[in-house]
């Protein structure tokens, strides 16, 4: 139905390697390229326009704005979306990025329903598609709340609130009821004694349950009633048929719990028992029920060392094992609907693109309706109540996500909104993806940003951006971030590449196992591979990219010249005994215990090298990291700076977490990347540049000198 005149393939086929040396050997062809016009096309780039006038700064950046989520209306005519909108730093007070609710026909007629300064969440249609449904805190309420909007014009409503924060919720098919999550109440007697001063924390062990409720919607005389689960609820989805929901139970909330303990159990929406349990072998993604409520499918790990849950899995809905609808497939899944009863779609990651595909329950046999020769990248799904038409967020290099949609018969999907039409008007560099070899042979593939014509001299420096993880990876895809340079650098004459080292996701559950064991070992030696000969290369990243940055400035000090470290690891044993991801760490990155191979970390850790160092390295870290410890930062700085042999500069950014999400701590943290990577790249180098910023906005009329 969904496309229909598609080769059908068992074994999905996906872009591969042609590991002819004449094309894809980095030293003998990328290098060179880079040194002189740095120019290797393999797939589609992006032209600059001509008559473009602006080039990216970071000022653009803290201004673009992009689709998070998309929801198909149940008759395929609307498509609801939430729009973030980015705060303007020193304009407004800071924090994150609003998020709006909007709704779009398919003739691309955008209307506001929910704007402003407001973060709307978690939106859905109610079943009988009169209206929107969606998770805020507005006006006086306390908590957030259930609310919604009728789509024929009308004030949204609160239909569910609670003595806490609604959570996550799921619509009965009837629109009658709804199951939501929410935390127990605080007791009062221990509320009474923090108020007089008792508020010591115990750690991992002093929080408050979360439970699955059962409400009325808009039925105020009804209280919601708890139904008592045996463990920690997530993923709620009420079945088709309105008897049974689909849940995934943790034996407690901690993250590491919940990434890898999660199991299915199937409920009985009237008493909360438990009808099944379903065994999905390793992390756990989207769970989908059949239109008939006969099975279920699912996105998870293969296994419980598979590094991201990417496979698609269907069980019967009673209990039973679990098939794979796409062994062998050499790519990961990432979003998954039924089209009806015999038939998922799914959108595909493969390598540096993606795909939309359609498989049967029954066979296995794949159709691809959108093939990866297409500019697009598809990162959401949504369908009508028929499964005839579907609702994407795409993004491309020359835009960030967006609402898209295709129907029935299409070629490809259609875009349908545009939140930033300036980017007409912005100078885009060429973005290509190229695939080189490793040492080993391996064939490693990664996103190139050139420099902006005319915006500074040959040889061009490079920045190299190291994704985290290490189970993601990058897409030809719009990359301009707060943290990673992308078209900013790109115009200031940066060439910038995105590497998928071994280990990424997007080429099947092998390849991105290959880094497991081997901390900096065969992972970052792709980092090397791609870049050796170069002079003048920097390199930057977050979480795992930040290990990768401050094993580069350390470990690999004589290839790099400059390195930005964001919430990054420097020191592994410490870094286990500080996260709140032991376990995952364990299963799916090291493979041993730091007591049974003390060694082993010892020597995976930056710290160890530093007397080498000597790559001037920026430390930027979240104090209120619990992924990875604001000390990991600590550690490496404390050691370089007592040495003396390298530039290092530390900054803390109060109030975040494993990333900034606030507005000036991104357009803070932009503005440090730059100059570093310019200092020290373009610069004459030397001592760090000063670490006051002129984050050239206007002094307040009324602000009066200091007293």
């Amino acid at each position: 139905m969904f496309g229909g005149s598609e080769t059908i393939t068992r074994i999905p086929k996906i872009r591969r390697f042609n590991m002819n040396p004449t094309v894809f050997n980095w030293r003998s062809t990328v290098v060179r390229s880079l040194l002189t016009a740095c120019v290797l096309i393999v797939g589609a780039g992006c032209a600059v326009t001509s008559g473009q006038q602006e080039v990216f700064t970071p000022e653009h950046v803290a201004r673009i704005k992009s689709v998070s989520s998309v929801r198909m209306s149940p008759d395929g005519h609307g498509i609801a979306y939430v729009l973030n909108v980015q705060r303007k730093p020193n304009d407004e007070d800071d924090g994150a990025a609003w998020a709006e609710l909007h709704l779009v026909d398919l003739a691309g007629t955008s209307r506001p329903f929910v704007t402003g300064e407001v973060n709307v969440s978690n939106i859905d249609w109610t079943p009988d598609g009169s209206g929107i449904s969606f998770i805020a805190k507005r006006g006086d309420d306390e908590h957030k709340a259930l609310y919604v909007i009728p789509v024929d014009g009308g004030e949204a409503r609160k239909v569910v609130e609670h003595d806490t924060n609604v959570g996550e919720y799921t619509w009965s098919p009837s629109g009658d009821r709804v199951a939501f999550l929410a935390k127990e109440k605080e007791d009062k007697e221990r509320k009474k004694l923090k108020d007089k001063g008792f508020k010591a924390e115990v750690y991992e062990e002093d929080f408050r349950p979360v439970c699955m409720w059962i409400a009325t919607p808009g039925d105020d005389s009804a209280a919601p009633s708890p139904l008592e689960l045996p463990g920690f609820p997530s993923t709620p989805r009420w079945s088709p048929t309105g008897d049974r929901i689909a849940v995934a139970l943790a034996p407690t909330p901690l993250i590491d719990d919940r990434y890898m303990k999660r199991k299915i159990h199937i409920i009985n929406a009237e008493s909360g028992e438990v009808l099944a349990k379903l065994e999905n072998p390793g992390k756990l993604g989207d769970v989908r029920w059949s239109p008939d409520g006969t099975h279920l499918a699912i996105i998870s790990g293969e296994d419980m060392n598979d590094p991201a849950a990417g496979r698609l899995l269907i069980a019967p809905a009673d209990g039973g094992a679990f098939q794979d609808l796409l062994p062998g497939y050499v790519g990961h899944v990432a979003a998954i609907r039924w089209r009806d009863k015999d038939n998922v779609l799914f959108i595909g990651d493969e390598g540096c693109f993606t795909t939309f595909n359609r498989v049967r329950m029954d066979s296995g046999a794949r159709v691809t309706i959108v093939s990866d020769d297409t500019p697009m990248i598809l990162r959401a799904l949504s369908l009508a109540g028929d499964g005839r038409s579907a609702a994407f967020v795409v993004e491309t290099p020359r835009h960030p996500r967006a609402v898209y949609t295709m129907k029935h018969g299409d070629d490809e999907p259609r875009r349908l909104t545009n939140a930033n039409p300036w980017l007409a008007d912005v100078k885009f560099a060429r973005q290509t993806v190229v695939k080189y070899r490793a040492r080993d042979g391996m064939g490693i593939e990664g996103v190139l940003m050139q420099p902006l014509p005319g915006s500074g001299s040959k040889p061009y420096p490079l920045i190299m951006t190291v994704h985290g993880g290490p189970e993601s990876h990058y897409s030809n895809a719009f990359l301009t971030r707060y943290s990673g340079g992308g078209q900013v650098a790109a115009a200031r004459g940066f060439a910038v590449f995105y590497p998928n080292y071994r280990g990424s996701t997007g080429r099947g559950v092998g390849f991105s196992k290959l880094g497991q064991a081997d901390y900096g070992g065969g992972e970052f030696n792709d980092l090397v591979d791609a870049i050796d000969h170069l002079v003048k290369v920097g390199v930057t990243g977050g979480s795992y990219g930040g290990f990768a940055s401050a094993w580069c400035a350390t470990k690999l000090t004589e290839h790099f010249a400059a390195a930005v470290m964001f919430v990054g690891i420097s020191d592994q044993i410490s870094k286990f005994g500080t996260t709140d991801i032991p376990n995952e760490m364990y299963l799916v990155h090291s493979r041993t215990w730091p007591w049974d191979n003390w060694e082993f970390f010892r020597e995976r850790s930056p710290i160890s090298y530093v007397q080498q160092a000597r790559t001037p390295i920026l430390i930027m870290h979240g104090k209120n990291d619990t992924r990875v410890h604001p000390s990991q930062s600590m550690e490496l700085y404390r050691y370089l700076k007592t040495l003396g042999n390298v530039p290092v500069r530390l900054v803390f950014y109060p109030g975040e977490g494993h990333g900034n999400r606030k507005a000036a701590g991104r357009f803070d943290y932009s503005l440090r990347l730059i100059r570093w990577m310019e200092h020290y790249l373009k610069g004459d180098g030397g001592d760090p540049p000063p670490y006051e910023l002129d984050y050239g906005f206007a002094e307040d009329e009324d602000e009066g000198e200091d007293e």
